[in-house]
């Protein structure tokens, strides 16, 4: 296993981006800690310069191997993994959503809990089905924050897809690095109605993309405006047929015409198949390897090119 993803485990039919265990049925939260490797606690210490004078910030350590997991402001207080995982207790107690993939990247500076919410899924044409999903993800090395968000996957290719619009019901279970970095979930079922209605939102924007088709010359310019820089759009004159991405635009037109989803009926050859290429290269093509892919998808770049990638289709659309 590569050396990003550190332990994961996976429920379900394959593995994600085939790394990690797999179950068959959702394991309880206690077993879900062990079988993603994260059973282990963050300590806080001091942190002395080299002339032995404390400085104002402090050192995490993993308590099972003492590795160092990073620097972080004097204040800083962990969010436990144990306490991650009873965020989700309540969800799975009303039975509004289940465990379905955990684990660690980078040695245990980061790692994430994913959810499958117990709702209809959307269905955006056909048989493309998506599925609603919450995501928790954290690091204790100081380089994120602590971060809760509502996440549609498309089940044909459990390709992360971006929301549409800034969850509301999201903003409702922040957690923060501070000493109440534990929140209580007063009302499930309200957070997951919320979620439901803005699933739905985004679902809507997801079927105006299968009503417009496209042709290569669009999909040439979309590519250029989701991988170039406001910066190199102005460089070239805000000439769009300026700008050049030909190995990713060699990459993508593939998957436009018969990635995983797009060769079916419906959705071929519309700005819906056109956002998914983008987003399964970004899953499945960008990077070295399947675990660096699936770090860029969620905490790095990949996160940023994604959004705008269904924001530029949107326009492109409109």
């Amino acid at each position: 296993m590569s050396h990003e993803v550190e332990q994961m485990f996976v429920v379900g039919a394959a593995p994600w981006h085939n790394l990690g265990r797999k179950f068959e049925t959702p394991p309880s939260l206690e077993e879900a800690l062990v079988a993603a490797g994260l059973d282990w606690k963050v300590t806080t210490e001091p942190l002395f310069s080299g002339s032995k004078e404390q400085v104002d910030a402090l050192l995490t350590r993993r308590s099972s191997d003492q590795s160092i997991l990073g620097v972080v402001g004097p204040n800083y207080t962990p969010l436990q993994n144990t306490e991650a995982f009873e965020f989700f207790r309540p969800f799975l107690d009303e039975k509004a959503a289940a465990i379905e993939t955990a684990g660690s990247l980078r040695q245990g500076k980061r790692v994430w809990v994913l959810a499958k919410i117990n709702r209809d899924p959307l269905v955006i044409k056909g048989n493309d089905i998506v599925e609603k999903y919450v995501l928790l993800s954290n690091s204790h090395d100081g380089t994120l924050a602590v971060r809760v968000g509502f996440t549609p996957i498309r089940v044909v290719c459990n390709n992360t897809l971006s929301m549409a619009i800034n969850s509301e019901a999201s903003k409702l279970i922040r957690i923060k690095h501070t000493k109440n970095v534990v929140s209580n979930l007063e009302s499930v079922q309200e957070i997951m109605n919320l979620a439901d209605a803005e699933f739905e939102a985004t679902a809507d924007q997801y079927r105006m993309l299968t009503m417009k088709d496209i042709n290569s010359k669009d999909l040439e310019k979309y590519v250029k405006l989701v991988f170039n820089t406001t910066a190199k759009l102005v460089e070239a004159g805000g000439n769009v047929e300026n700008l050049n991405n030909k190995r990713i635009l060699e990459q993508i037109v593939p998957l436009f015409e018969g990635g995983r989803g797009n060769n079916m009926t419906e959705i071929k050859g519309t700005m819906w198949a056109a956002y998914n290429a983008v987003n399964e290269y970004l899953q499945y093509e960008r990077g070295n390897d399947n675990s660096n892919r699936m770090d860029n998808m969620w905490f790095g770049d990949s996160a940023r090119l994604n959004k705008k990638a269904l924001e530029t289709a949107l326009i492109l659309a409109a």
